[in-house]
């Protein structure tokens, strides 16, 4: 084994760490808002227009505890490889609803990180919302090719 690939053998499962924590951070702190607050986390998916009344409030009221699930498995290490597929996939899911609504000419707030909802023309984020997600996607993506990371339980399960 040569020196550089000793060193990127010993460095991964701590960048693999950072990036299962902020995923871990991200989920955690977009879902556990809305676990307290329902009717918000309803009508912030109603507001994408995409689904029917009652298939939204359904999305509304599952998509916090599946955001939490997966804040929570990624915090401790657990299925990381799945859990991080999982995260990805609900990111591409999550960009594609922002850019259905921006291309539609939606005036909402995506509801990630807040209460979501009709917001005026000129409040609109899209770019950044989808700039910021695809971020996330990349971390989701290398995470779930290195999901190998230190104080894990996947590490203590099976070494």
């Amino acid at each position: 084994m040569t020196d550089r690939a000793r060193l990127e053998g010993t460095r991964m499962p701590w960048v693999s760490l950072v990036l299962r924590l902020a995923l871990a951070a991200v989920f955690l702190f977009a879902g556990v808002p809305k676990l307290t607050n329902f009717p918000a986390s309803r009508r912030s998916v109603r507001a994408y227009e995409l689904f029917s009344y009652d298939v939204s409030n359904l999305i509304g009221t599952l998509l916090p505890m599946v955001e939490v699930a997966l804040g929570v498995l990624l915090l401790v290490g657990l299925f990381t490889r799945f859990s991080a597929l999982c995260a990805a996939l609900l990111l591409v899911v999550f960009i594609a609803g922002i850019a259905s609504a921006w291309a539609r000419g939606l005036s909402i707030d995506c509801g990630c990180f807040s209460e979501g909802g009709a917001v005026s023309e000129n409040a609109t984020k899209y770019p950044l919302e989808i700039a910021r997600d695809l971020v996330f996607l990349v971390m989701a993506g290398a995470l779930s090719l290195r999901p190998r990371s230190r104080f894990s339980v996947d590490q203590a399960l099976w070494g």
